[in-house]
């Protein structure tokens, strides 16, 4: 096979430098699956990766992108054959192995997800990492009593990857939705997508109080921090918090009154350390009850690999609404 572009990060002393270089099939982590990549996407933790402001990368060089979808080109596991349409999510790509930015890609194959039904290449990175975290965060909901009679779902960090699909899966599920958002530009954005009530992050009031006057039936959290905080003490009785990020803060200050008085459940989500089986479950939900009505409004940015490294300020910063693709090939 010819040489071919990937997006590789660089350790250069303490720096990290990120750029598009000429790399072969045996420059790439062992894996069994060779794919032709077709799309990935941007996630905040690919904007880290690249530009240093997280350490994300546990070895150098690894090519970028935590995402990846495309055609099998070869296989030595009889589960994939020449021709198939997969995808690779949640896997450790650009974390301890080569990731998604780059024309072809190799993988071990329980990392390799066949495409469900119902979705294309290009739908299922619309969804990627983050659709997948909000996709496994309503199933572990549901899974532990989660239904629309317990009240409206707080959305934390609602314009983002994460807070956009999941807006739009609870919405698709009959959910009340409440977006809290910090972009008041993107009230009408959040609406198209299914929030029945937008609330402004910045008139959230942090008491001090054990308990406060109960509002949601559940929530999705992007933020931690005092956000997290807060939904423990507001939550309805028997309601779960799905936290998923950190965005706001790593430290949760509350105490034992929310889940012993009111039965409030916090359900981490890790979307890398689970088992293939519960992955492949999700999986199929996302790609039938749980798919997205709106991934057309929700990825409205596609980008190439020469234009990967302008995108990353706007996620370090906050800038970004909704998904941006990556288009890798044909």
């Amino acid at each position: 096979m010819e040489p071919f572009t990937a997006f590789r990060i660089h350790q250069d002393n303490d720096e990290i430098v990120a750029r598009l270089e000429q790399i072969s099939l045996d420059d790439l982590s062992a894996g069994d699956v060779v794919i032709r990549t077709s799309w990935s996407g941007i996630n905040y933790k690919d904007a880290l990766a690249a530009t240093g402001a997280g350490k994300i990368l546990r070895q150098y060089p690894l090519v970028g992108g935590i995402d990846v979808a495309g055609v099998v080109i070869s296989s030595e596991d009889q589960r994939f054959s020449a021709g198939d349409e997969v995808l690779v999510v949640g896997a450790g790509l650009s974390e301890t192995r080569d990731g998604g930015y780059a024309e072809f890609g190799r993988f071990p194959a329980d990392l390799v997800i066949p495409l469900p039904a119902g979705l294309s290449l290009r739908e299922a990175m619309v969804i990627g990492t983050a659709g997948f975290s909000a996709g496994l965060a309503v199933h572990r909901m549901e899974q532990n009593g989660q239904h629309p009679d317990l009240g409206p779902v707080a959305v934390t960090g609602a314009s983002g990857g994460v807070g956009s699909v999941a807006i739009d899966m609870l919405a698709g599920l009959g959910y009340a939705v409440t977006a809290i958002t910090s972009k008041t530009s993107a009230e009408e954005y959040l609406r198209e997508l299914g929030a029945a009530d937008i609330m402004a992050a910045r008139t959230i009031e942090f008491s001090k109080r054990p308990l406060d006057k109960a509002m949601w039936g559940g929530a999705i959290d992007n933020l931690g921090g005092d956000v997290l905080g807060w939904l423990t003490r507001t939550m309805r009785s028997g309601g779960n918090i799905a936290s998923i990020g950190l965005a706001a803060g790593i430290q949760l200050e509350t105490t034992v009154m929310p889940f012993i008085l009111r039965g409030v459940n916090l359900l981490g989500i890790n979307s890398t350390e689970m088992s293939r089986e519960l992955k492949l479950e999700v999986w199929q939900r996302i790609a039938t009850d749980l798919k997205p009505r709106h991934l057309d409004q929700i990825a409205t940015r596609q980008v190439s690999l020469e234009q990967l490294q302008e995108c990353f300020p706007g996620y370090i910063d906050g800038r970004v609404t909704g998904r941006t693709l990556v288009r890798l090939g044909d």
